[in-house]
């Protein structure tokens, strides 16, 4: 499933237009988004868990010439599944 497929699943569980469905759907992702960036952590009950991890920087290497690099600290996404989620997906068809 992608973004166009849930607006249309929206539109179509809530007699909704399309274009309402999309700014719908676009405002979920656009605040969560704002609220990751904020250093939040969103929690859907049943679903799972977004958060920030900080990763810290590192010396790597290039593994064509094999010289060394510095890898910068980072800050990622990261997505924990939720116990009712992962049962579900989980279960025998």
């Amino acid at each position: 499933m992608n973004k166009s497929d849930l607006i249309a699943a929206l539109a179509k569980e809530t007699d909704l237009p399309l274009r309402k469905s999309e700014e719908i759907v676009n405002l979920v992702f656009d605040t969560m988004s704002v609220a990751l960036v904020e250093g939040n952590r969103i929690e859907i009950r049943g679903f799972g868990s977004f958060m920030v991890k900080e990763y810290q920087g590192y010396t790597g290497r290039n593994p064509k010439t094999g010289d060394k690099i510095a890898v910068n600290e980072k800050r990622l996404p990261f997505f924990k599944t939720g116990k009712e989620l992962r049962e579900h997906v989980d279960e025998p068809e």
